[in-house]
């Protein structure tokens, strides 16, 4: 599965992104304007770029994971080097979404499968932890230096393109990494939660969890549901939800793990 992210990764760059003059966020990103800049060949700095995050990895993450990643971007130089991919297309719209979605989609896959293919989420990771800023403030301040200094390099259209290319490959990534199966929270609190609770368990398989709360203004006490969906459940918990109390509140919260307890009933 690595390697089927490594033919992905380079197909996105080869196929889609270099032949257009896009870039990519990230490690990748800063590669392919490096490689710009000094002409230095990108396989080659796709390699050299991400030693000290590999290293970082090695010390903060443990040493199957260095070894699994350092194999593997290796392998998306050889692959980049070695693989003749022909230029898809010269549409730029088509380019950036579609170069995003495969180079995204091989990153994904590599993420799921424990290994690296782009060392810019290990750096975020540790300089969240010192810092007091999250992951996502990390590298989305990462890839603004980098999408600005592209419209310096390679023009201010190619770098708006780059910026879709980004979003494009951001997203295929977390739907590989999470997929269908991304477990979202949903809390509901309702002056008729009892009818709401026994509504969710008649119409679906899910598992719900009672909180006992109090209304700051009103002084009553009352029950809050707690239970976790996936992406293709939210809607239909929610129009059972509203079909009840319109004005019930109602809101979700994306969960990184979800593990034990009773999520569905047991047949």
């Amino acid at each position: 599965m690595i390697c089927l992210g490594i033919i992905s990764a380079s197909f996105g760059l080869k196929g889609f992104l270099i032949p257009n003059n896009f870039i990519d966020g990230g490690v990748t990103g800063f590669s392919m304007l490096l490689s710009k800049l000094t002409h230095i060949d990108l396989a080659v700095l796709l390699v050299l770029v991400n030693i000290p995050f590999l290293l970082i990895g090695l010390k903060k993450i443990g040493l199957r994971f260095a070894i699994i990643s350092s194999l593997s971007i290796l392998g998306l130089a050889l692959a980049f080097e070695l693989i003749h991919y022909p230029s898809i297309t010269q549409d730029k719209l088509l380019a950036s979404i579609f170069g995003g979605f495969f180079l995204g989609g091989g990153i994904g896959i590599a993420i799921r499968f424990s290994s690296a293919l782009d060392g810019t989420e290990i750096l975020a990771l540790i300089l969240s932890k010192k810092a007091g800023f999250t992951v996502g403030d990390i590298i989305l301040t990462a890839n603004i230096v980098i999408f600005v200094s592209g419209a310096f390099l390679i023009g201010i259209e190619s770098a708006l393109y780059s910026i879709l290319t980004y979003f494009s490959a951001s997203r295929t990534a977390d739907f590989i990494i999470h997929g269908l199966e991304e477990y979202t929270g949903i809390t509901i609190i309702s002056g008729k939660s009892e009818v709401i609770q026994n509504e969710i368990r008649n119409q679906t398989d899910l598992g719900v969890t009672i909180y006992k709360g109090m209304g700051s203004y009103s002084q009553n006490d009352q029950d809050i549901i707690f239970c976790v969906v996936t992406r293709l459940e939210i809607n239909k918990v929610r129009d059972i939800v509203y079909e009840i109390d319109s004005n019930a509140f109602f809101f979700t919260k994306i969960l990184n793990e979800v593990r034990g307890g009773t999520i569905r009933k047991l047949d």
